[in-house]
């Protein structure tokens, strides 16, 4: 307990260690926690797996040598767990044959510190694989803002240019979901939810006459069929520009192809729904079709597009809201369409869009919007569900 001149230690990181040797905890917990370590200690394997799935820790110093379960098996362990696999492991160890190293690093250790160990060197260790750590976790931040930054503008792109396109999407990335989280594909679940969002992109090249026609499935011309055909090489080709998007431009790429995938079971299943089958008959006709992996359509069993009562108020323009849905057609005084109803949901641009058109061109200063709660393809709530300020 500090006193009242005394500041608390500074904590510069969470730190388990785990050994069954009561005089090595004790001694390891006294060095680190002098260095300001927040400390977890643990004398057995299963005890340390159990803390680390409640809280994941910074780092891990690890003994081999412990009853039950030895330091091996803890960090094969550690490494096949979705949320704890990047946490660094350092063995502690008297076993120092190279082939015991070799062992520790196989099974996904990133150092070794051989016992009697030195305060020195573990604090090196220490010191360095958090670093390395912070370092890594930046990074993956950095990243996950980029790409949900890069993402998110196709994505507002999408919805700008066609709400059909929006609403497809969106349908699209709820099956690929639902399919997704029930048969466990949590290590890629994110690639194919990001290749579900943007399968479509490429249509924002055609017509929307062609792209709706051809989704429906109803008869196109040889050069539109040819267009249409063309649109997962083209959304391919955007996504894979960038960094870190290359196997989803793959999944996209391959949307179509003989193989039955997760989103070309998805797009099956949404392409018949959008020609008015229902989606019990949908299933029933795909499941015939034995061209799919029975899981896969076990996964989709109760499955129903999402339904959403809405409220619909006539709303100025001022009082628009990113989310809301447009009810009616907007035109602009001189009988140009603005905007198509049936779907489009409002974003910052469109607003934008419209509080121009309504100072420049006629556009009308009140349309009628519909508001409900209704999950959008970025994980986050697309239509507004409260009230207007």
């Amino acid at each position: 307990m500090p006193t009242l001149t005394e500041k608390p230690p500074i904590q510069l990181g969470n730190i388990m260690i785990v050994d069954d040797n009561p005089a090595n905890l004790k001694l390891l917990e006294d060095m680190l926690r002098q260095d300001g370590y927040e400390i977890r200690s643990f004398p057995r394997g299963r005890l340390a797996l159990a803390a680390a799935d409640q809280e994941a820790p910074d780092l891990i110093l690890l003994d081999i040598n412990m009853p039950e379960m030895n330091g091996y098996e803890v960090c094969r362990q550690l490494k096949s767990h979705e949320t704890l696999f990047g946490v660094p492991v350092i063995f502690l160890s008297a076993l120092n044959s190279t082939e015991d190293k070799v062992k520790g690093f196989q099974s996904g250790g990133v150092d070794y510190i051989s016992k009697p160990f030195q305060f020195q060197e573990v604090q090196a260790r220490v010191e360095t694989h958090l670093k390395l750590r912070r370092a890594q976790l930046a990074e993956h931040d950095l990243l996950e803002r980029t790409l949900g930054g890069a993402v998110g503008t196709l994505w507002e792109l999408i919805q700008l240019i066609s709400p059909v396109l929006a609403l497809r999407s969106h349908s699209i990335r709820d099956i690929v979901l639902r399919i997704t989280k029930r048969i466990g594909r949590s290590e890629d679940s994110w690639q194919y939810e990001l290749a579900a969002t943007l399968c479509l992109v490429g249509c924002i090249a055609l017509p929307e006459d062609v792209f709706e026609r051809g989704y429906g499935g109803q008869d196109l011309s040889p050069d539109e069929d040819r267009m249409f055909r063309a649109h997962p090489e083209r959304a391919a080709r955007l996504l894979s520009n960038i960094p870190r998007l290359e196997a989803v431009a793959d999944i996209i790429r391959g949307q179509q192809k003989p193989g039955a995938t997760i989103l070309h079971l998805a797009l099956e299943l949404d392409r018949r729904i959008y020609r008015g089958a229902t989606s019990g008959s949908a299933l029933s006709e795909l499941r015939l079709s034995r061209r799919f992996d029975g899981r896969m359509l076990d996964a989709l069993g109760g499955y129903s597009p999402m339904q959403v009562e809405f409220e619909v108020r006539r709303i100025p323009i001022r009082r628009l809201r990113a989310g809301m849905v447009i009810e009616d057609d907007v035109f602009t005084a001189d009988g140009n369409l603005l905007i198509l109803k049936g779907g489009t949901v409002l974003n910052d641009i469109w607003i934008e869009r419209l509080e121009n058109f309504a100072k420049t061109r006629g556009a009308p200063e009140v349309v009628s919007a519909r508001i409900a709660g209704l999950a959008g393809p970025a994980g986050r709530s697309v239509v507004e569900n409260g009230a207007l300020p």
